[in-house]
């Protein structure tokens, strides 16, 4: 199936294609960097750990298809959780954008075209993080990373 033209800009999240939804990922990989979440103030924070599934090179999934069912604790993003799970994503995450009316960065493989651009722009991890079995969950606090984008 062909994606429709600037369909980012034009159909509301809940009325994309299965196709045109994947294809707002930008392949940043931060969504599945392990999260802290104060328990007080609902604030969140980003480590540089990754899931045990993230492909630190090319920072996709190495299991996509059956994630859920290796990492029970996966956030599964979907139209119809975006409005209580996007807070869970990185601000410069396209689903959490869109979904805050603020449209595609223009460093967004849909705006420039190149998927690379993601990683040459600095904003994915790319060969930045750790393994999540590498690091005792109680030190993970060390490993908050600033993730202002």
């Amino acid at each position: 199936m062909t994606l429709r033209k600037n369909f980012w800009d034009t159909v509301p999240l809940d009325q994309m294609t299965p196709q045109e939804w994947e294809a707002l990922c930008d392949g940043c990989g931060k969504c599945c960097l392990n999260k802290l979440e104060d328990a007080d103030t609902g604030e969140v924070f980003f480590t540089n750990i990754a899931c045990r599934l993230l492909d630190d090179a090319t920072c996709r999934c190495s299991n996509y298809e059956i994630r859920k069912t290796i990492v029970p604790e996966c956030v599964v993003l979907t139209p119809d959780t975006i409005e209580t799970t996007a807070y869970w994503m990185p601000k410069s995450c396209a689903y959490r954008r869109l979904n805050e009316g603020r449209g595609l960065a223009d460093w967004h493989p849909l705006i420039s075209g190149d998927p690379n651009t993601v990683h040459t722009a600095g904003i994915s991890m790319r060969n930045r993080t750790l393994g999540e079995m590498s690091i005792p969950e109680e030190d993970w606090e060390d490993h908050i990373i600033d993730e202002e984008i």
